[in-house]
């Protein structure tokens, strides 16, 4: 049975590998998702590497191996099930469940998984609009018309489709603000050069910077 660690990895390898759009990652960019040094990934990577679970190379970085792709997305669909499930039975609220996942995705069984999956009806994303991959590894829920709110033009109207980042605090910041998934707006100004996207919506209006606009993504709306 793979450790906590592996598990860990094969996750943020497959999550980055997804993000970045490519088969490999380099090693500074893991050892950023997963906040340890270099050193530490590149002798976790050999060690996964021995496993056959991913393919390492030196200055070029990780490749899951079909086997470390398979873990990786078994992993994922714990975690994100787990998620949704604790915001739909017990009302933790979408910047709570992250944290609690991560330590009860390495504890429940598959079959205790697809349990969960059936009961909430089989759901196509976590409370934050991430994908939840089915038992066989299937990414459902994927949706190739979402954008970045960064990306909107002036006039854009658009519906807040997922967020792409876990961290508590920026969540709570937009539940204060009242942005949240199914959200529905109108891009009113786009400004690069200062690093600002104003949007409205339910009779407000909200200045974000760019930063903060490309981790929303948003669906558009044609008039």
């Amino acid at each position: 049975m793979p450790s906590l660690t592996v598990e860990n990895y094969l996750k943020a390898i497959l999550q980055t590998s997804i993000g970045s759009q490519t088969e490999w990652v380099s090693t500074g960019r893991l050892a950023t998702a997963l906040n340890v040094s270099p050193g530490t990934v590149t002798s976790m990577l050999k060690t996964l590497a021995a496993s056959q679970l991913a393919e390492y190379r030196p200055y070029q970085g990780v490749k899951l191996t079909d086997s470390g792709r398979a873990l990786g997305m078994r992993i994922l669909r714990r975690h994100r099930l787990i998620e949704l499930f604790l915001v739909e039975t017990l009302g933790l609220s979408w910047d709570e469940v992250h944290e609690e996942a991560e330590h009860m995705e390495h504890a429940v069984s598959d079959s205790l998984v697809d349990r969960i999956d059936a009961y909430l009806g089989h759901p196509q994303a976590d409370p934050h609009g991430d994908p939840i991959p089915t038992a066989d590894g299937t990414m459902r829920g994927c949706d190739a018309s979402a954008v970045s709110l960064a990306a909107c033009p002036r006039g854009s109207r658009f519906t807040v489709v997922r967020v792409l980042t876990q961290d508590a605090s920026f969540l709570r910041y937009l539940t204060e603000q009242g942005l949240s998934l199914g959200t529905v707006g109108e891009v009113s100004t786009n400004d690069a050069d200062a690093g600002i996207v104003t949007v409205k919506f339910d009779g407000k209006s909200l200045p974000l910077g760019h930063t903060t606009a490309e981790s929303i993504l948003v669906e558009t709306m044609q008039d």
